[in-house]
């Protein structure tokens, strides 16, 4: 094939998460072929969305309004913060409808390996939000992964309030999860995490 607008779309789709090239390629003659119904208003609408979402100054969430409408809802309480990796995490959250507390986006996790240290993280802010008086509870809802944990305990040891009550989600066994099919780390992850009842 021609190295062209054609083959630049294929790499351009191939490199978001969970496609390859197979998947792009099929995406891509997919809206060739639908160019009136799907391509030219998916392209129309990724114009928009890339000239209207922008991110919150507060949390790191994206929105079409700054601050985000989370951080603007007065209905929410203003004494949580739940600590998230990526905006996804925020998404997946909010979904449950079992959290109503603030929000703060890292935009990532610590990693050696990736060479990600707290300077490309937004934790300064984080800490800054953190001296707020009416903050009493910082919810660090990162993965249980080296990176996560990583992440976790840095956050904890550089909040800078003693008074502050930093808690980390459960994990464990999920709901309707069976033992004879989690790995072992979640096994002893549930069994160290325990609780009465």
């Amino acid at each position: 094939m021609q190295d062209g607008p054609l083959q630049h779309l294929i790499k351009m789709l191939a490199g978001l998460p969970g496609l390859g090239n197979r998947s792009a390629r099929r995406i891509a003659l997919n809206m060739l072929n639908n160019r009136e119904q799907t391509m030219l208003p998916l392209a129309e609408l990724l114009k928009r969305t890339a000239e209207e979402i922008i991110t919150c100054a507060i949390c790191a969430n994206l929105d079409m309004v700054d601050p985000c409408s989370i951080c603007q809802n007065i209905k929410r309480t203003k004494s949580q913060i739940c600590v998230v990796a990526q905006v996804s995490d925020l998404w997946a959250i909010e979904r449950t409808g079992a959290y109503k507390g603030q929000y703060h986006v890292l935009g990532g996790l610590l990693s050696a390996l990736d060479g990600i240290g707290p300077d490309q993280l937004n934790a300064a802010s984080l800490f800054g939000r953190a001296q707020a008086p009416e903050i009493t509870e910082v919810i660090l809802a990162l993965s249980a992964t080296v990176d996560g944990q990583s992440t976790a305990h840095y956050i904890a040891d550089h909040i800078g309030r003693e008074d502050l009550e930093v808690t980390h989600l459960a994990h464990g066994v999920p709901v309707g999860g069976e033992l004879d099919y989690l790995d072992d780390g979640t096994i002893t992850t549930a069994l160290r995490s325990r609780k009465a009842g």
